[in-house]
């Protein structure tokens, strides 16, 4: 006589059958929780934030479904003697903060100073850049 019980097929089977679910339901666990750390990181998180001061060149409200703010502006990493860069970049930004849109608008053509925040993804309804402005001042 055996020590272990005798296991019959269909309880073999049985015990097949819930140590898949099992597995498939940890697994499934860990791809949603992998998909919902990739999520945040590559949309949500702030990769950077600071300060870039310029000349507001361009604010304007576009898009098809989702309207954006979307600006522009000039760095000027060289400039000359009459206030004229030399050597320039452009800063693209999106403004989500409704409040500073108004800001915005006043202050075209200006030298300004922005805070923004880096993102690593772009969502359509943020705007089609990665950094998100969310304060402007006037540069003295």
């Amino acid at each position: 006589m055996s020590p272990f019980p005798a296991v019959t097929k269909s309880e073999s089977w049985t015990r097949m059958v819930r140590t898949g679910k099992k597995i498939l339901r940890w697994l499934l666990f860990l791809i949603v929780i992998s998909l919902a750390v990739f999520i945040y990181f590559k949309y949500f998180f702030t990769y950077s934030e600071g300060y870039r001061a310029g000349l507001l060149q361009k604010f304007s409200n576009k898009g098809m479904i989702f309207k954006t703010y979307e600006g522009e502006m000039i760095l000027s990493s060289v400039a000359s003697t009459r206030e004229v860069a030399l050597a320039s970049e452009k800063f693209l930004f999106s403004v989500t903060n409704k409040d500073i849109i108004r800001q915005f608008d006043t202050l075209q053509g200006r030298n300004v100073i922005v805070h923004y925040d880096e993102k690593r993804g772009v969502l359509f309804w943020r705007g089609d850049s990665r950094y998100l402005v969310d304060s402007v001042k006037l540069r003295k």
